[in-house]
Parts: structure tokens; sequence; C-alpha cells
């Protein structure tokens, strides 16, 4: 159960379970203050590794879709859609695992299984087999996986770290994602040519196993006490909506990490269409796109990692949501790559500060008891990103995918604009 406390109180930055730890080593950089911590460092390298993997096979596996459905946009975002249905449905059960047993347990399981799931796709490439149903069954498998896997990865960072060091280790964390986001689709990108992309799959599950191999050095499990609790799941479940939907800031962060997912990032899953369509790029062109993508990334979670303090939090989440649409509608008039670069690089900046911020404040207003769930209910919403760009992928078939695009990043606006003023109490918060 969690603490009985008043109920503006329980969710409470300096309400937080478990022992305090020491502070960082002040002779590192604010920047990379969560490095001093020995399991954070082994956490972040399977991070990389993991996401090192998720960059090349999104680069891969939509060059793969291309070939498969003659350059189809609906076909991207069906594929989308296969592995965002089960990270939609099935975190919530992740985010209840997450609070009952060992989170390394389930994060080294689900890694090794992502390492399988490619090792399959790969062989079914390279023998000629592969068929477009083959690679939604996949989506499926994969994002039941990332379902039980992400709560427990988000979550375990803050057995690790402590709460001043919080924001830090997150940000540095999407650090690293973002690294790979540079580094993944431009070296796929490029390997596409030479190793086919049979032969770049192969290397992504092989980034899989190295993930693996780093989580198993992991020393913290992050046990919690609810697996004795001997609820059963659904009541876990409902105990954690019941938490969330009586805190009006937490309520306020998980519609905040909703509805940008729905708008906002549409673009991830469409981009390669809108390369063929707007630059008639190939497959290293696709990859430097996304690269920038990357860059812009890295630094925006760079920036906030350098932040000692960030105050009125939320208002600036607001207001970071209304940049990120209306850079992502500038992005959609972009006709060349000297516009649509330094475009992407914004729209990767202000996404990455973004999601940072809001899982920094999900984490830190939730108590130690229904972290594993409140996570969960950000990265269920993560699911609901692929799935609107099934909409928006529908769109793009009939009035371009620059259009559709267009359309996101104004219908993000109108969302900052209108939750501003509908939720003034989030403004406040610290």
């Amino acid at each position: 159960m969690y603490p009985q406390t008043d109920q503006e109180n329980k969710c409470r930055p300096e309400h937080q379970g478990g022992k305090p730890r020491s502070l960082p080593n002040p002779k590192l950089p604010s920047a990379l203050q969560s490095f001093h911590y020995r399991d954070y460092r082994r956490l972040w390298v399977g991070t990389f590794f993991s996401f090192m993997a998720v960059g090349m096979e999104q680069i891969t596996r939509g060059w793969l879709i291309l070939r498969l459905t003659d350059d189809s946009p609906f076909a991207l975002a069906l594929v989308m859609m296969s592995f965002a249905l089960p990270m939609t449905f099935v975190s919530l059960i992740g985010g209840v695992l997450a609070d009952r047993i060992p989170r390394k347990r389930i994060i080294l399981l689900t890694q090794s299984g992502n390492a399988i799931l490619t090792l399959i796709l790969a062989t079914l490439d390279m023998t000629g087999f592969i068929l477009f149903r083959h690679l939604l069954a996949i989506g499926v498998c994969a994002g039941t996986l990332a379902a039980f896997n992400m709560p427990s990865r988000q979550s375990i960072i803050s057995d690790i770290v402590p709460l001043e060091s919080l924001m830090n280790a997150i940000s540095l964390s999407s650090a690293g994602m973002n690294i790979t986001r540079i580094i993944g689709p431009a070296l796929a990108g490029v390997l596409i040519i030479y190793l086919d992309t049979a032969g770049v799959f192969y290397l992504v599950a092989l980034s899989h196993a190295f993930s693996a191999l780093s989580t198993a050095l992991i020393k913290t499990d992050g046990t919690q006490s609810n697996g004795r609790s001997g609820k059963g799941v659904a009541a876990d479940i409902r105990e954690g909506l019941k938490y969330a939907t009586g805190d009006p800031i937490l309520l306020g962060l998980v519609i905040m990490s909703l509805v940008p997912s729905l708008f906002g990032f549409p673009y991830l899953a469409l981009l390669p269409a809108w390369g063929r369509e707007v630059l008639n790029i190939q497959a290293d062109g696709l990859g430097i796109l996304m690269a920038c993508v990357g860059i812009g990334s890295l630094i925006g979670a760079m920036g906030l990692a350098s932040l000692d303090h960030l105050r009125k939090r939320g208002a600036f989440l607001v207001a970071n949501a209304f940049a990120w649409g209306s850079a992502l509608a500038i992005f959609s008039r972009c006709a060349s790559y000297s516009t649509a670069l330094p475009a992407l690089l914004i729209v990767g900046l202000l996404s990455a500060v973004f999601m940072s911020l809001n899982m920094t404040l999900m984490q830190s207003y939730s108590s130690h008891e229904m972290r594993g769930r409140i996570v969960s209910m950000a990265l269920m919403t993560f699911g609901v990103m692929p799935l609107s760009a099934v909409p928006f992928g529908a769109v793009a078939e009939h009035i371009g995918t620059a259009d559709s695009l267009g359309i996101a990043g104004l219908l993000l606006c109108l969302f900052a604009i209108g939750f501003f003023f509908v939720f003034p109490k989030f403004r406040e918060v610290a």
C-alpha cells in the first residue's frame, strides 16, 4: 500500500521510500553526476546498447517495409501499430510486475527475448521467406516485451540514484538513447548498402545481447514489497489508477505524456515516406534525417542534465509542448535538406526535453511503492504514439505526408494552449 498521507502531500518529491544515499562526486561535471554510481553506469551502458539496437532496427525495418510494400506510408504505420498495441494494453501489467519482483530480472529476460526475436527476423530476411505479415507478428511480440521491459528500466533508476540526482540520471539516460539515434540510423543506412537488411538485423541482435550482458552486472535488484502483498494483478492496477487520478499533478503528468505522444511523435513513423516524397532519399539519406533528430535530442537531454534546478517545471513543460508542435508544423513545410535538417534538430531537442522532464516529474511526485505503475502509465502512452501514426498515415495517403505532419503539429499546439488554461494548478508545479 502507498502511505496513507494527505492527498496533496503523498506525491510530493520529498516523500520517498528507501534509505538516503550519499551525494555524487563533486569532482564530476554537474551534467555527469549520476555516473558516480556504479550500478547506474552499468544500467546506462545496457540502455545504450538496447536503444542502439532500436535505432538501427527502426531504419532497417522501415526500409524493408518499403521494399515489400512498394513505398506505402500506411504499411509503415501498420507495423508501428503492431508494436504499439501491446505497449498500450500490457504496460500496466508490466508496471505491476515492476513493483512486485526484481526489476533487474525483468529487464534481463525481456532484453534476451529481443535478441531472439531479431535473430528470427534476420534469418527470415536472409532466406527470402520474409513476408509483411511476419513483420506484423514480430512487432506484436517485440511490443509485448517492451511493455514489460520499460517500466522496470525506467523505475529502477530511482532505486540506484537519490532524488536530488534523479533529473540528472533520467536526462543522462535520455542522452544515451539519443546518441544511439545519431549513430544507429546513420550506421544502419550505410550498412544496408553493404550487408543488406538481413545483415544489419544480425548486428541488431548482437546489440540486444550486449545490453542483456550489461544488465546482468547490475547489483541493485529493485525488489519491491508488493510482491508479498497477496493482491491480484487487477487489484494492483486499480490501485495504481486510483492513486494517479486522485492527485491533480500526477493526473496532469499522465495527460501530458499522452497527448504529445498522439500528435508529436507520428513524424518518426512517417519520416521514411516524407523523405521519399519530398527529397527522393535513399537509405543513407534516411539515416541522415534520423541522425539529425538524434543530435537535437542529445543536445536537449544534455542541456536538461546540466541544470541543477529548474523552476516552474510545470509551466515550462506546457510551453515546451507548444514549441514542439510549432517546430513540427514548420518542418512539414520544408522542401530541402538545408531547411529540413535544422528543423528536425529543433524537433528532436524539444521532444527530448519534454519526455525527460515529464518522466522526472512522474517519478519525483510518486511514492516508492507506486513508481512502477505510475511509470507504466507514461509508457502506455508511448504505445499510443505508433497507433496515432495510423490515422496520420491514412491521411498522408490522400493529402501527402507533409500536410499530414503539419496537421499533427498544429493539433499539438492547440492542446498545449488548452491544457494551460484547463489545468491552472499544473502551472505551479515546482
